[in-house]
């Protein structure tokens, strides 16, 4: 289980979503999300099954343990409505750190997902990342606007289950 210090301390609000890091509590939201093809099925691996959320959740919690950064749920602020996540997490291919996100796709083309990557990133920066990357499929158009319009910029492609993937990075402002 997380310390609720952990919690308070790496919380973020912005003018309409509550980030809060993952918990205990949200594995049944993790659970239905991860399991939905639409929210999740372009993600790293796809679809999860229960089991494997949970297991997730357990890394995510250890990881912000370990690195003081991670994966936030993310609520709308006026109803405390589960909308998805997203996070800062080190990508298995050594690629680096990645902003990612996954929300229910009723959140698209409402700017939920650019308010909580946008959090996402500035909260690395102040913890001092020196560069966060992101990989989008080449077909998914809304997740690389989503990118673009947060400032970064495309720097590699590679291929991955026949897919193209973009790269894309970002560097502290200033």
């Amino acid at each position: 289980m997380v310390p609720a210090r952990l919690a308070e301390g790496n919380g973020i609000t912005t003018e309409r979503l509550s980030l809060r890091p993952v918990a205990p509590e949200n594995l049944p939201d993790l659970i239905r999300l991860k399991a939905d093809e639409a929210a999740f099925g372009l993600m790293l691996h796809g679809t999860r099954s229960p089991e494997r959320a949970r297991e997730e959740l357990e890394d995510d919690m250890e990881f912000w343990l370990v690195r003081g950064y991670g994966t936030w749920a993310v609520f709308e602020r006026g109803t405390g409505e589960f909308l998805g996540i997203t996070g800062l997490m080190e990508r298995p291919d050594g690629r680096g750190v990645a902003v990612r996100f996954a929300l229910w796709p009723s959140c698209r083309g409402k700017g939920y997902a650019r308010e909580a990557a946008r959090a996402a990133l500035a909260f690395g920066f102040r913890r001092g990342l020196a560069r966060i990357v992101a990989v989008a499929w080449e077909g998914n158009h809304a997740s690389r606007a989503v990118l673009t319009d947060l400032g970064m910029t495309e720097c590699d492609r590679f291929q991955y289950r026949g897919r193209e993937m973009l790269v894309f990075e970002a560097f502290p402002p200033g």
